[in-house]
């Protein structure tokens, strides 16, 4: 990485140093005041701050410019320059982002992040080379956990038979499939109908998620057993990288890091302020016996490895 080298002259001057003024659009399906939402503003904040107003990003939250799966093309074919999309998403177009499916596969939060942040994480970021995407940091998105309409899940073995809600990706179904489970794909957007007409059992989601997206509401027991923590992600297309001077790579880079830093804590207190919210509302949060659930792993990784998903590594590797 290059040093910005600052000479001395008027503003306008250092600016001409950068690099010319740049505009960039940015992706975000989450509404307005989810903590991944602002941190995706903050990033676009520090962003033209770090490299004298010549980067100017624009976020769009809510999903105002398309879903995340047609982002992720979007940024591919360097229609679209940035997007912060969730690694499960990442999956279906490079297999190595299947790793982060696996249940279980960190044992806390800090020792996630100390991976991610390390030599294994950004292995699996430099794959997005080979697609025309740069990977800039990862964020946090909180750890999935089953919730249900009717019956409490206490242990792996409440699972069995029921029908659960996943997201459309091999991973996602193998998960619930290995653990007794019947796996139901279905878009974010109808699983509250879903879970109110009894398509579904259940589904499994952050406490953020099941709060704002009121599924709260029809699904009132929600099971802590964490069997998942896949993270989110800010791409770039390599053609929007191109534009950039080193200078303000450099910029972008530096505030990508900063933002990534206050976005985890700040998703890990509203992960608090949200299970509040959900328990005022009568919810009943269980203690899950995880140790049964982590004793399918067995049984999981036979699975995994019949889709051909995991990409990172001899599968059942775990990241540390």
């Amino acid at each position: 990485m290059l040093p910005v080298k600052k000479e001395e002259g008027s503003e306008a001057a250092g600016q001409a140093d950068m690099g010319e003024e740049l505009h960039f659009k940015l992706a975000e399906n989450q509404p307005d005041g989810n903590p991944v939402t602002e941190g995706m503003k903050m990033f676009a904040e520090l962003a033209k701050e770090y490299t004298g107003g010549t980067v100017n990003i624009d976020v769009y939250p809510n999903a105002a410019l398309c879903d995340e799966a047609s982002s992720i093309d979007q940024v591919q074919m360097g229609t679209l320059d940035f997007s912060r999309v969730n690694t499960n998403t990442m999956a279906p177009v490079i297999d190595i982002f299947g790793v982060f499916a696996m249940p279980y596969l960190f044992s806390s939060t800090e020792q996630k992040y100390k991976a991610l942040d390390g030599e294994a994480g950004q292995a699996v970021l430099s794959a997005l080379s080979d697609y025309n995407m740069v990977g800039l940091d990862y964020y946090e998105a909180g750890s999935r956990c089953f919730y249900t309409v009717n019956k409490p899940i206490r242990s792996v073995a409440d699972l069995k038979g029921m029908k659960f809600r996943v997201q459309p990706t091999e991973v996602a179904i193998s998960m619930v499939q290995a653990l007794g489970a019947e796996a139901t794909p279905m878009e974010y957007g109808e699983v509250f109908q879903g879970l109110q007409t009894g398509i579904v059992d259940g589904a499994e989601n952050d406490f953020v998620s099941y709060f704002t997206s009121g599924h709260y509401e029809v699904a009132k027991y929600y099971s802590l057993d964490g069997h998942m923590a896949p993270p989110a992600l800010l791409i770039c297309s390599q053609a929007a990288w191109d534009k950039m001077s080193d200078p303000q790579k450099e910029g972008v880079i530096k505030a990508s890091k900063e933002a990534a830093k206050w976005q985890r804590q700040a998703m890990q207190d509203f992960q608090e302020e949200s299970r509040a919210k959900c328990e005022e509302a009568g919810c009943e949060i269980i203690e899950v016996d995880v140790k049964s659930s982590r004793m399918q792993w067995p049984l999981y990784m036979t699975s995994i490895r019949s889709t051909k998903r995991c990409g990172y590594g001899p599968c059942g590797t775990v990241i540390t």
